[in-house]
């Protein structure tokens, strides 16, 4: 694999991943009395704890996202 090719890979895990986090951001923030019912009917869960949870889980992506893939994509892009 050439580097053009790995950035053009990492081009589109960036958009993807981004466009997943977005989409879970908007899920939990518009309907998240929906996903906490949906969940607490497999888990005993309390509203509270679920909402540590979903803002740990979030948090957590945007971090791997912004490390593994935005990061060496940007470095790709300064280096090629």
């Amino acid at each position: 694999m050439d580097i053009d090719s790995i950035t053009a890979f990492l081009m589109w895990c960036t958009i993807l991943n981004v466009a997943l986090l977005a989409l879970s951001s908007l899920i939990c923030v518009c309907a998240g009395d929906w996903v906490y019912r949906i969940h607490s009917k497999w888990f005993s869960i309390s509203r509270e704890t679920f909402n540590v949870a979903i803002y740990s889980f979030i948090g957590l992506y945007k971090i791997f996202i912004f490390v593994f893939i935005l990061i060496p994509y940007i470095a790709l892009l300064i280096v090629g």
